[in-house]
């Protein structure tokens, strides 16, 4: 079983949230997790405050925005997570460093979280916080598709999970993650790789066909993953860009969850890397990145 003793959900009380929580309510739901709902009340700026306001007016509005946040995070969501485990935390700080901190100390299994925006140019872009938290998070982390619109109740399931890998290294992981979460909710399980198409002009390399044999070596390396894993997920190889493969194939088979890995490079450049970038944020689904 998943290691999803808790999930964290983080919280600015905007209507995206109620997506995420209602994942996070169907996986604690499933795990009997407990869900940590955090909300980060940020620093006011230091250049703002010493030009407008004196020690005393500070730290009165301080305690005063403080206080209207606690408010609002024990009422936030009270009827749509009335019936799991909840604890609700309020901490001051930077919101993306926060949340991988917070999420850290408690041992947190899994972090949900709402990607960034509406509309049809805004849901091409991945919200700073929610990078940085893919960037830095050493736990799996769900983030939701942009919609216009919170799903509702009735379309949080999972019937279908596509595992995205690239067979590199990490590519078990992902893997491993996927075929537990099918397992313990009975959904059906599909393996996709995107292969590089290459263009050849005619007799350039005799009769070869250089994209069969892309294919079939790359259906062997999967067939040995899933070995090592211990899978017989179906498999899906399709040709072209990997973000647009991936997504083309979640929306085809109409996964209802996408799981992929996110790398194991620290650093400056962290653990996103660029096609994982690009399938967060076009996926017709919720993805996992591992």
């Amino acid at each position: 079983m998943l290691n999803l003793e808790k999930i964290l959900l983080p919280v600015d009380f905007s209507e995206r949230c109620l997506g995420a929580a209602r994942w996070a309510k169907l996986l604690a739901s499933r795990y009997g997790s407990e869900i940590l709902m955090l909300h980060v009340v940020e620093p006011i700026r230091y250049e703002f405050s010493a030009l407008e306001f004196g020690g005393a007016v500070l730290t009165d509005l301080v305690a005063n925005r403080k206080t209207q946040a606690r408010q609002r995070l024990d009422q936030f969501l009270a009827e749509d997570l009335g019936d799991v485990r909840l604890r609700r935390l309020l901490v001051e700080g930077d919101a993306a460093q926060t949340i991988v901190e917070v999420a850290r100390k408690e041992g947190a299994g899994l972090i949900t979280m709402p990607t960034h925006g509406y509309g049809r140019f805004r849901r091409f872009i991945l919200g700073s916080v929610t990078a940085k938290v893919l960037h830095d998070a050493q736990c799996p982390v769900w983030t939701g598709v942009h919609l216009e619109e919170t799903p509702a109740p009735e379309t949080i399931r999972l019937r279908s999970v596509l595992c995205a890998v690239d067979l590199g290294p990490q590519s078990a992981e992902p893997l491993r993650w996927a075929a537990q979460l099918a397992a313990d909710f009975g959904a059906q399980l599909v393996l996709a790789h995107a292969c590089p198409c290459v263009v050849m002009r005619p007799g350039e390399c005799g009769d070869r066909d250089l994209n069969a044999e892309l294919a079939a070596s790359a259906r062997q390396r999967l067939q040995a993953l899933q070995q090592e894993v211990g899978t017989h997920a179906e498999v899906e190889i399709q040709f072209g860009d990997a973000p647009k493969v991936v997504c083309n194939i979640a929306r085809e088979r109409q996964a209802d969850l996408l799981v992929i890995g996110r790398g194991s490079a620290a650093g400056v450049y962290g653990r996103l890397r660029t096609n994982a970038y690009a399938i967060i944020r076009e996926s017709p689904c919720p993805v996992v990145s591992v």
